[in-house]
């Protein structure tokens, strides 16, 4: 016995290699039954790595010496299993493995590669080309050390043991089952059994056209939607089979299976359980009251808040995406209930596939559905109500006009301008009644768009604010984009009867015939334009040689035809 032996000896117990292989034999039982993430597994790992702690207490280095039956360590039997196939000395002996070593740091950084060696080297088969040696040579281990012997001159043990404990050799398991094989005699046939040497048989037996049938067919077979299969065949048994007990327990199946083809992100097959629960409800006979509502509520669930709500999150940040087709089946089936929902989601959604696809939906569901949309126009979400402001525009909901015009007192600004460009789209006479009184909004931005529709339409209704404005003494106070837009609005609906007052505003100046600033006669200009009659021009041709460059460059636009003024 060497000194190192006998340190080693006296450093720790042999019943502490002991437990420490018993530990190694279940993590590598366990790795054959369990997958990586299986509490059992992951417990049987941290159990091997706990037993080399009381290794590394007394050793720098645990060496094995493999022998056909058993593992010792310096001469002590530590492991032996009776069974040759669960035996991890029988796995490392028939293929060369003679001895082994193992390093401090290989319990967290190469154990579980060695038990995935061991156990691929017990599943080898005598026509694989890989043998353990192989496979210890592909991981190329730091920590795990190992001597081989050619098993042609193999002496049964380590390289070098001891006299006492020399065995003779072993023959290699392969070679041994080779020949017994081939000098093994033919077994009996089985009557009734046919073998293939009983015809005459080529390598390649069939032709061109049979070997690209079975392809196609294998690729048919392949490339069917198994989920789709599957719900068919179940909706076929819902409607022709008229027992009650039958039809609770596939309507509880279908109920249970529509979370998970959601999950799953198979919209096209949530679209098709719930048209075909429809058609069901259509032609399934003596369908019971329970039936026929829990059937009628799948759509419902669907557009709930909670259910609507993460999938719309999913899509938004999904890597990959469903084709817009996909989605569109899907968002086809959604009910009124889903709006509010719709509503608060579509400003927040970033992905613009999603949400061009959804916003059809919205645009469906809405048209369909113009009481929650008035609704939706009261709530307190800003994002929310100024998405249904736009969409009532886009959809020309004249249901809508008496909601507008309620946003039109929202306490936000950018709301209240798009509040007045809805109602413009809308174009109703109650839309243009509700604007009329955006033009005595304290925002300038509402004003000017209102009046700019208001003109555009030719609303004479609101003739009445915007001539009091034009005359009144409050236009000097607004500035010269406002006041022009009101004077073009008062120039394209006043008619003749206007030619009077803005030509005095432009030529004389007002009662006390005093002239108008620069900016209010530029203003008159581009009205008279607008009115374009023969006292219009006219008046517009008596103050061509103003002296005020703003006046003289509007009456020559004016004379043109322009419409804007320039300095």
């Amino acid at each position: 016995m060497t000194d190192s032996t006998l340190t080693a000896e006296l450093a720790i117990a042999p019943t502490v290699v002991e437990d420490l292989l018993q530990a190694l034999a279940k993590a590598l039982r366990a790795q054959q039954l369990y997958l990586p993430n299986n509490p059992v597994y992951q417990r049987s790992i941290e159990t091997l790595r706990a037993a080399f702690a009381p290794v590394w207490a007394g050793l720098t280095e645990l060496s094995l010496d493999v022998y056909e039956a058993d593992l010792r360590w310096s001469g002590h039997p530590v492991y032996s299993q009776a069974t040759r196939n669960e035996s991890i000395a029988w796995v490392l002996f028939k293929d060369g493995v003679r001895s082994f070593s193992l390093l401090p740091g290989v319990e967290e950084e190469e154990i579980v590669g060695l038990l995935d060696v061991l156990n691929r080297a017990r599943t080898l088969q005598a026509e694989d080309n890989d043998d353990l040696l192989t496979l210890l040579w592909e991981k190329d281990f730091q920590l795990v050390h190992y001597t081989s012997q050619d098993l042609g001159t193999d002496t049964g043990g380590p390289l070098l043991p001891t006299a006492a404990e020399v065995k003779p050799a072993a023959p290699d398991a392969r070679r041994v089952r080779q020949i017994v094989e081939e000098e093994a005699p033919p077994a009996p046939a089985r009557p009734g059994i046919v073998s293939a040497e009983e015809f005459d048989t080529t390598l390649y037996f069939l032709e061109d056209k049979e070997i690209a049938f079975l392809r196609s067919e294998v690729e048919r077979e392949y490339a069917q939607d198994l989920r789709r299969n599957v719900l068919s065949m179940i909706f076929d048994v819902l409607e022709l089979q008229p027992y009650p007990t039958v039809r609770a327990e596939l309507i509880s199946i279908i109920e249970s299976f529509l979370p998970y083809l959601l999950g799953a992100g198979d919209f096209p097959s949530v679209a098709y359980v719930l048209r075909e629960c429809k058609v069901i409800l259509e032609r399934a006979r003596e369908l019971l009251p329970e039936h026929r509502k829990a059937l009628e509520d799948l759509p419902t669930r669907l557009s709930q808040e909670a259910t609507l709500a993460q999938l719309l999150q999913s899509l938004d940040e999904a890597q990959t995406h469903p084709s817009p087709q996909e989605l569109g089946e899907l968002f086809a089936e959604l009910r009124g209930e889903a709006l509010p929902t719709l509503f608060l989601w579509m400003p927040r959604l970033t992905n613009a596939r999603v949400r061009e696809v959804l916003d059809g939906a919205v645009q469906r569901l809405a048209t369909a559905n113009v009481n929650r949309v008035i609704e939706a126009l009261g709530g307190s979400d800003l994002a929310m109500v100024s998405a249904v402001v736009v969409l009532t525009g886009k959809l020309k909901l004249a249901a809508a006009v008496p909601a507008l015009a309620g946003v039109l007192t929202h306490a936000e600004r950018n709301v209240r301008v798009e509040a007045v460009q809805s109602l413009g789209e809308i174009g109703s006479p109650g839309a243009m009644q509700a604007l009329e009184r955006a033009l005595e909004d304290d925002d300038r931005e509402v004003r000017l768009a209102a009046v700019r529709i208001l003109a555009q339409r030719k609303h004479r209704g609101a003739l009445g604010r915007i001539a009091a404005l034009v005359q009144g003494k409050d236009v000097r106070a607004r500035d010269l984009t406002e006041k022009m837009a009101f004077f073009e609005a008062y120039g394209s609906m006043v008619g003749e009867e206007g030619v009077a007052v803005l030509g005095a505003m432009l030529n004389r100046g007002g009662f006390l015939k005093k002239k108008s600033d620069p900016e209010t006669r530029a203003c008159a200009a581009m009205a008279l334009g607008r009115i374009g009659s023969p006292a219009a021009v006219a008046s517009l041709k008596a103050a061509s040689d103003a002296k005020e460059p703003l006046v003289r460059n509007a009456v020559n636009r004016a004379l043109r035809g322009g419409t804007g003024v320039g300095a």
